[in-house]
């Protein structure tokens, strides 16, 4: 069973601030760094450094060497990137003292994708493979039309959130990754166990991953609704958080851990995530991950299960 990753390819220009720019305002940053990112690659590196086979796909522009360097040094093949005349995709990233970020998108070559390409992508892989998409392509419906049809297994992670988001067949996904923002904007609802309660009656072939920063993690099979409280950690910088997150919970799925060990994994990756400054350099090693889970266990989550009568 292998990943193919068609996402999004950034390099992350990273701005330490005593707090967010105001409008109209000029302030001078702490200090400046230049680092591969992108949901895509971020995400890629997590599924593969928590050991998934990984294959990432997407396009870039001439100025992508680091993006290629980043992904090779952390295990995922790059075989299937396309190198276009369009600039690479680029974020501008505001990093407060407290760990919180702003972030400013470029697209780029990340939306330069065609039909063609993405057919060619999808035809190196065979029924039960995962697609892992986020939504700083474009052309992602057709996406997700093209790998159901073929037999994949489809996770979104709908970062981020645009008004069509609704208009996507989300009904073929297998999981929906969102952080609450991203939920409720989805479902009109603002408590956690609403939102995915209101995903999973909507989309019920679907099993929905809500992500709540420092409350935690939500997610929910045919039967139940898992809710697992966050580690108390003070963060250092919390830009890759979510991506490491969904690499880690997907690499658990797809081993087949029950659903509140797959949050627990998940939810202690992205704890340790958080402790470093970057996006994908911050992402943690498997070996790492379950040293801490080790040190830290369970006993300091909750784990609250509630009846939900769905057969999806």
């Amino acid at each position: 069973m292998r990943v193919i990753n068609l996402g999004s390819l950034n390099l992350d220009y990273s701005y330490r601030v005593p707090r967010f720019v105001r409008p109209g305002e000029t302030m001078e940053a702490d200090s400046f760094s230049l680092k591969a990112g992108g949901k895509g690659l971020n995400q890629s590196i997590a599924a593969a450094k928590a050991g998934l086979e990984v294959y990432q796909a997407g396009c870039v522009g001439p100025d992508s060497a680091l993006l290629f360097e980043e992904l090779e040094q952390n295990g995922v093949d790059t075989s299937l990137i396309q190198t276009g005349a369009d600039a690479t995709g680029h974020a501008i990233i505001q990093v407060t003292a407290s760990g919180e970020n702003s972030i400013l998108i470029y697209g780029g070559a990340n939306r330069t994708l065609t039909l063609e390409y993405i057919n060619s992508v999808l035809a190196h892989f065979a029924p039960g493979d995962v697609l892992l998409l986020q939504n700083e392509i474009n052309l992602v419906p057709e996406i997700i039309l093209e790998a159901d049809r073929r037999g994949l297994r489809i996770a979104f992670n709908a970062a981020p959130l645009t008004s069509d988001v609704k208009t996507y067949p989300l009904d073929k996904l297998s999981w929906l990754m969102v952080n609450e923002v991203e939920g409720e904007a989805l479902t009109g609802e603002t408590d956690h166990l609403a939102i995915i309660k209101q995903l999973r009656l909507s989309y019920p072939q679907t099993m929905p991953v809500l992500t709540v920063g420092a409350a935690g993690a939500l997610a929910a099979d045919s039967e139940n609704i898992y809710t697992l409280s966050a580690y108390p950690l003070q963060p250092v910088d919390t830009t890759a958080a979510g991506d490491t997150f969904n690499g880690y919970f997907l690499s658990a799925v797809l081993a087949d851990y029950p659903l509140p060990k797959a949050l627990e994994l998940g939810t202690a990756a992205s704890a340790l995530c958080v402790l470093n400054q970057g996006a994908a350099v911050s992402v943690p090693r498997r070996e790492q991950v379950l040293a801490f889970m080790q040190e830290n266990p369970p006993a300091t989550l909750t784990a609250e299960v509630i009846p939900f009568p769905i057969r999806g």
